[in-house]
């Protein structure tokens, strides 16, 4: 597993100023989802650690559909940052 291929979108500034924003919530949430795919790759039966990845991309998803709802635009330009799928519309 290779720690450093995790994304650093935003700078160390940034990380102290708004820790409790939506888009800091979502990058290290996004980062936690990284780390745990890569490590599912080699422990295929690792269940508890599934089952956090599950929970934790249900609060991305959250997030992210919050942020959708409040601010489009911020929405757009995060989910181009992180290089993720945009979330599917109901």
């Amino acid at each position: 597993m290779v720690k450093n291929s995790f994304i650093s979108v935003i700078s160390q500034e940034e990380k102290e100023e708004n820790r409790g924003s939506v888009e800091f919530q979502v990058f290290i949430f996004t980062n936690k989802i990284r780390r745990l795919t890569s490590h599912l790759e080699l422990h295929r039966k690792d269940y508890l650690s599934q089952r956090g990845l599950r929970k934790i991309l249900g609060k991305r998803q959250r997030l992210l559909s919050y942020l959708l709802k409040k601010n489009r635009i911020r929405y757009k330009e995060l989910i181009n940052q992180l290089d993720i799928r945009e979330s599917k519309i109901r």
